[in-house]
């Protein structure tokens, strides 16, 4: 169940578009080049929704410094920007957005992703200039599953922290939710609808339609 809200609050990847995929085939690619070994399933899936400054240490085995974290992050995302093009939006995000803006609620976007794949990705799924507040994993002290970038879009937008709503595909997303005292709706995109459940969100959902369908009566209409 969600509750009245007065802003809402994105993630990017996995979220806006069902990308990660992408990313999945870029990472493929990057740890073919270095020769690594792919971590297990169940450590892939806690590194999602993660920086890459915390995803690289764990691929190869060891402490990184700041020149080696920069340089393999811009390798790893030079790979998946290359196949941006042709993205489209998650079916229903375009009706969604128009509806929280026609009641004036402000939107926010708060992404682990590197700050140089944003502009691609909004633009390539027609939402840029969308989002009044865009708040980045590097602009914070801790990533997700830490409530900072969450605390601070929040912060940015004006609103109390208490009421954002939160849409999340990822459990390190969901976490930093609730650790927020936010509200949030997970997309069942990367990760199936049972693997989410269970993780703080109000309600989990495979698209915006089911957003739009399952608000009814919007939370918050007639209230004062």
């Amino acid at each position: 169940m969600i509750h009245p809200f007065a802003a809402a609050i994105f993630d990017m990847d996995g979220t806006l578009a069902d990308n990660m995929p992408l990313h999945h085939a870029a990472f493929r690619q990057f740890i073919e080049r270095h020769r690594l070994t792919p971590p297990a399933a169940d450590i892939a899936a806690s590194l999602t929704g993660k920086r890459n400054r915390e995803i690289m240490p764990v691929l190869f085995g060891r402490a990184l410094d700041e020149a080696e974290l920069s340089a393999y992050a811009d390798e790893k995302e030079s790979l998946y920007r290359a196949m941006i093009p042709g993205l489209r939006p998650l079916a229903g995000l375009i009706p969604l957005l128009d509806a929280l803006e026609q009641r004036g609620i402000p939107l926010a976007l708060a992404t682990s992703a590197p700050a140089g794949n944003v502009a691609p990705l909004l633009t390539a799924i027609g939402v840029a200039g969308r989002f009044r507040v865009i708040t980045l994993g590097e602009e914070v002290p801790r990533g997700k599953p830490a409530p900072d970038i969450f605390l601070e879009a929040a912060r940015r937008l004006g609103v109390a922290a208490t009421a954002c709503l939160v849409f999340e595909d990822a459990i390190a997303g969901l976490a930093a939710a609730t650790a927020a005292g936010m509200q949030s709706i997970a997309m069942a995109t990367t990760h199936d609808a049972a693997y989410l459940a269970g993780h703080g969100a109000g309600m989990v959902v495979r698209d915006f339609h089911e957003v739009l369908d399952a608000f009814g009566e919007w939370p918050g209409d007639g209230s004062p």
